[in-house]
């Protein structure tokens, strides 16, 4: 559902909008409960349009991977062995930027 809300930036989707934005998979009624309970855990925001919402995400895809990485991070007992198994396990481009992220985090 966040995708499709994703796709549909700059612009606030109704649930309409966000159905036929996945093809009609759902029912329309479902659309609306999904929207309604990513509303509720703050990951969307609406506003009224007319008779419906409309809906925007409030944060972009990258920031939800990363909070979805920091909170399995959170939940591990080692949390070195987690970060040294994720990094082993980083095709070598992804590494590469990993270790320029972190080059340029030392020089501030």
């Amino acid at each position: 559902m966040l995708a499709a809300l994703w796709a549909l930036e700059p612009e606030a989707a109704t649930p309409a909008d966000v159905q036929a934005a996945i093809g009609s998979e759902l029912a329309y009624t479902t659309v609306m409960t999904i929207l309604s309970r990513l509303w509720k855990k703050g990951l969307v925001e609406r506003r009224r349009r007319g008779r419906a919402y409309a809906y925007r995400p409030l944060l972009s895809e990258a920031e939800l991977a990363a909070r979805r990485m920091q909170a399995q991070l959170d939940r591990t007992g080692d949390r070195e062995a987690a970060l040294n198994r994720f990094v082993d396990a980083l095709p070598k481009k992804d590494e590469r930027v990993l270790r320029h992220i972190l080059r340029d985090l030392d020089q501030l």
